[in-house]
């Protein structure tokens, strides 16, 4: 992205919050909306923007697990690792996943379709195994379902 288009975008996001950078939060969640992620350099511009040192923008975007400064894939999948998830076979159905994607728990898939995390615990655990996908929970999951759910989201 040119210098200007990306000084523009990020001024853009923080007139919205007027500059506030007690706002830091708000304004990094905006940004990584438009883009799927955030990157370096508009969490550097963010900083510039906000009269902030890097390190403290920095610290925001890592300390919460919902920010990445990776691309994510279009689909984020969470599979559910909490103690009945677990013992109702989690970890067999996390690797059915990472078998059926190519990848490891914390990757996207080459062509950005996926993205595969693990969570603590979804509150759901009548209904465990529980693999969320986007805002779509599938409970009482199987390793041999997996292929199906992931079929519904090509």
């Amino acid at each position: 992205m040119a210098a200007k288009e990306l000084k523009a975008k990020v001024d853009k996001i923080l007139r919205k919050y007027r500059h506030d950078a007690s706002l830091l939060v708000d304004i990094l969640q905006d940004i990584q909306a438009e883009n799927g992620y955030l990157p370096k350099d508009v969490l550097e511009e963010t900083s510039r923007g906000l009269d902030i040192p890097q390190s403290r923008v920095y610290s925001v975007a890592t300390f919460f697990k919902a920010f990445s400064l990776t691309p994510r894939g279009r689909h984020l999948i969470n599979v559910c690792m909490g103690t009945a998830c677990h013992v109702r076979g989690a970890v067999k159905v996390l690797e059915n996943i990472e078998q059926e994607l190519g990848i490891k728990t914390g990757q996207t898939t080459r062509d950005l379709k996926f993205t595969l995390e693990t969570v603590n615990c979804v509150g759901a655990c009548a209904l465990g195994p529980m693999v969320i996908v986007g805002e779509d929970y599938h409970g009482e999951m199987t390793p041999e379902g997996i292929a199906a759910v992931l079929k519904e989201y090509n």
